[in-house]
C-alpha cells in the first residue's frame, strides 16, 4: 500500500426520474441546500437549485496517491451514488472534478 493523500472531489450530476415525493422533499429543502451550504466534507455536501436540474456535491476523498485521481473520483461517485440512492433521488450522468490537496501548491503573497 502507498500513500494516503486526501483529495477534494467535485461530483456533478443532472437529476433524472424525481418523484413526486422526491422533488417535494427537495424542494422543501432548497434553502438549506444553496450556495451557502457549500463544504467539502467525508459524508458530503449536496448543494442544488430551485429548478431541480443539475446538483453537485463536494466530498473530501482518502485514495491510495499511487490509484491517482480517477480512483479518488470513483470512490466519491460511489458515495454520492449510495447517497442518492438513501434518500430516493434519481440522477444521471456523473462526473467528477478532483483536488489532490497533497501536492496541490500554495502561492503565498509577499509581504
Amino acid at each position: 500500500m502507498g500513500t494516503p493523500h486526501t483529495y477534494r472531489v467535485i461530483v456533478r450530476g443532472t437529476f433524472d426520474g424525481l418523484s413526486p415525493e422526491s422533488r417535494e422533499r427537495l424542494l422543501a429543502e432548497v434553502e438549506e441546500h444553496g450556495l451557502a451550504a457549500m463544504r467539502f466534507t467525508e459524508e458530503g455536501s449536496l448543494t442544488y437549485d430551485r429548478a431541480l436540474k443539475h446538483f453537485s456535491y463536494r466530498l473530501v476523498v482518502e485514495s491510495d496517491a499511487e490509484d491517482g485521481d480517477e480512483m479518488a473520483g470513483a470512490l466519491a461517485e460511489e458515495r454520492v451514488e449510495a447517497a442518492l440512492a438513501a434518500l430516493g433521488h434519481g440522477h444521471r450522468g456523473l462526473k467528477s472534478t478532483v483536488t489532490d490537496l497533497d501536492t496541490m501548491k500554495i502561492n503565498r503573497k509577499g509581504r
